[in-house]
């Protein structure tokens, strides 16, 4: 495990698949230290520019984070965003964590125009506009906002949406079972509100989602969702080019 001064590859980009080699290979967990710039420096023979700007790296791409004073520590891996139509809980749980949620605000409100045609209803029609920070064993992870038309689900204003799935909630006690979906997703900037929510800095990064949710083709749901950059990444399956397309 040596900078080669043939490759091609800058040598802070060598150094960054390196450590992250060595990470692997030695086992190391979340919060756990990795060694010091000056260490790193006389180990590969590299200058302290070279490895801070690699460190820079590490902890920009959310593999690494600093705390003044005491030195780099290895972060919390990024979850997968889901490209299925699944709910948070059950993504989270399949993937190890514990998900909650603290509902912000439960309201029926008339729908906007844009709501209206997302969820193609005509304007002014009531719906239940729902809004929760989602949480994966404690830890912030998103805020969602949805809206159902209140016409479909009666009565959802009785059930506590803090310790129950919306999803199950819609299949378990109004027998809709949401089977496609629409999703759209993009980089965005957190608000201050969100921030505040998500425990980040004003104008951090985020991914912002919009799903529309379907049940036997007529749309039930239509949410806006904000969720952490630093705690997500997209992956998807490439599949061979079909001839001719």
């Amino acid at each position: 495990m040596a900078i080669d001064p043939d490759n091609p590859l800058p040598k802070y980009v060598q150094l960054r698949d390196l450590l992250l080699d060595w990470i692997a290979a030695t086992g190391l967990g979340v919060d756990d230290m990795v060694p010091s710039e000056r260490e790193l420096s006389t180990t590969y023979g590299l200058s302290r520019m070279t490895v801070r700007q690699t460190i820079d790296l590490l902890v920009a791409d959310g593999r690494l984070y600093r705390v003044p004073g005491k030195g780099t520590f290895i972060a919390r891996p990024k979850i997968e965003m889901s490209l299925v139509l699944a709910s948070f809980s059950e993504d989270m749980r399949a993937r190890g964590y514990e998900p909650g949620a603290r509902e912000l605000i439960r309201q029926v409100i008339p729908a906007s125009g844009h709501t209206a045609r997302m969820l193609d209803i005509a304007p002014g029609t009531l719906v239940h506009h729902i809004e929760r920070m989602r949480t994966a064993d404690d830890e912030p992870m998103a805020v969602e906002r949805s809206n159902i038309p209140a016409a479909m689900v009666p009565g959802l204003e009785d059930y506590d949406l803090a310790e129950r799935s919306l999803y199950e909630v819609l299949e378990n006690e109004f027998d809709i079972l949401l089977d496609s979906g629409e999703q759209t997703i993009e980089a965005g900037i957190c608000d201050s509100a969100d921030s505040r929510l998500l425990g980040l800095p004003a104008g951090s990064p985020v991914l912002i989602m919009q799903r529309r949710s379907f049940a036997k083709g007529q749309c039930v749901e239509l949410a806006l969702s904000t969720y952490r950059a630093d705690r997500y990444q997209l992956h998807s399956r490439l599949d061979p080019r079909r001839h001719g397309d």
